[in-house]
């Protein structure tokens, strides 16, 4: 029976990805509060997307790796045990933010943000249905969502993810049909909420844009093609990607073409095909050129889930702290204090979360229902 396999790295990577991730919304919640911000730059705003992409391709590779793995090793997968596994994973905070966010943070000045009311006075059982289905994502793009928890968005683009790929790995004869029934039921969901929203046409085509945008689930089925080549040993290529020429011309290619700040169309499956490179190299690539193991960056990563959805609302706290007890602070003193003390409280919080909170639930779902 084949052994369970440790990839080192993946910690590292994900530590990488939140912190491009509140990189871009510390300068997003300055430029909506006002403050002096490089908002504007195009780089800034894609720090935001490609942290959250390399989130998709992580989760893509590490998730098909273990669902592969099940099979291989037990010959099915129990996909009642995959789905508890996940809900205790993803849910305790998810709720905790999303109840949060509509029933404390509104009511409490310190967390303040530009624009939020209508948002809470508006389709209030829409939205809130779609967050209690876990369809953020479906959520943000027809009704929109307090700022506070705005980047839930991406907790339903995975969870949609779960909802597809432990039948495509359990059933592998019957991948076309259970891909157009997922597509079909995805379609119709976006279809009646856009009905039920009765908007404009323009309304109408910038939302199917914008659902079409954030739809990550192709860059995630990249990284669970990794996921398949790694678990199926296929050397030929494999030798190729972890080839040291073929992994300068990646990180360069992906260095200069990120400090450009260019947008195309589908540039986010490009980055996506670089970020599957460098996965695949630091896991389980012996010669990797890069290495991420070391502790700070292993806490980091350890803690990313709780960093991703709590850091928005402590930044909003933040600024109305120092806006509130510090107004004569301005320049790079306010700025360096921002950022510094933004990172602290988001790496202290998330840090006591995961012990006290997200760990002890995790202990329970290893003991029942496996890792």
């Amino acid at each position: 029976m084949r052994q369970k396999r440790y990839f080192p790295n993946l910690n590292g990577s994900r530590c990488i990805a939140a912190l491009l991730v509140i990189f871009h919304h510390l300068e997003q919640a300055k430029h909506s509060f006002g403050i002096p911000n490089i908002y504007e730059f195009n780089i800034i705003q894609h720090a935001g997307r490609l942290g959250v992409g390399l989130f998709f391709v992580l989760s893509g590779f590490l998730i098909t790796y273990l669902l592969l793995e099940e099979r291989g090793r037990f010959g099915d997968v129990d996909a009642k045990k995959f789905y508890l596994r996940r809900v205790f994973r993803i849910w305790p905070i998810y709720f905790l933010v999303i109840g949060l966010s509509f029933l404390v943070f509104p009511h409490i000045d310190l967390f303040y943000f530009p624009g939020t009311n209508a948002k809470l006075e508006n389709h209030v059982v829409e939205r809130l249905a779609l967050l209690i289905l876990v369809f953020p994502n479906f959520a943000f793009v027809l009704y929109d969502l307090p700022y506070w928890c705005a980047q839930t968005w991406s907790i339903g683009v995975e969870e949609q993810f779960y909802y597809l790929w432990p039948w495509l790995i359990k059933y592998p004869k019957r991948r076309i049909a259970i891909t157009l029934l997922f597509l079909g039921i995805t379609a119709l969901f976006l279809f009646l909420g856009l009905y039920f929203l009765d908007e404009t046409k323009e309304m109408t085509e910038t939302a199917v844009t914008t659902f079409l945008g954030q739809f990550r689930i192709q860059t995630m089925a990249l990284g669970g093609f990794c996921a398949w080549l790694v678990y199926h040993d296929k050397v030929k290529i494999l030798n190729v990607i972890f080839r040291k020429d073929v992994q300068i011309i990646t990180y360069f290619l992906l260095t200069v073409l990120f400090l450009s700040g260019f947008h195309f169309t589908g540039f986010l499956e490009v980055y996506a095909v670089f970020f599957g490179i460098f996965v695949l190299n630091v896991s389980s690539n012996p010669n990797s050129l890069i290495s991420l193991e070391n502790p700070v960056m292993n806490h980091l990563g350890k803690i990313s889930y709780g960093l991703y959805l709590y850091h928005v609302f402590i930044i909003v706290f933040l600024i109305n702290c120092l806006k509130t007890y510090f107004p004569e602070l301005t320049g790079s003193t306010y700025q360096i204090l921002l950022y510094l003390s933004s990172l602290a409280v988001s790496v202290l919080l998330a840090s006591l979360s995961f012990s006290y909170f997200e760990k002890p639930l995790l202990a329970f779902k290893d003991k029942h229902f496996g890792r």
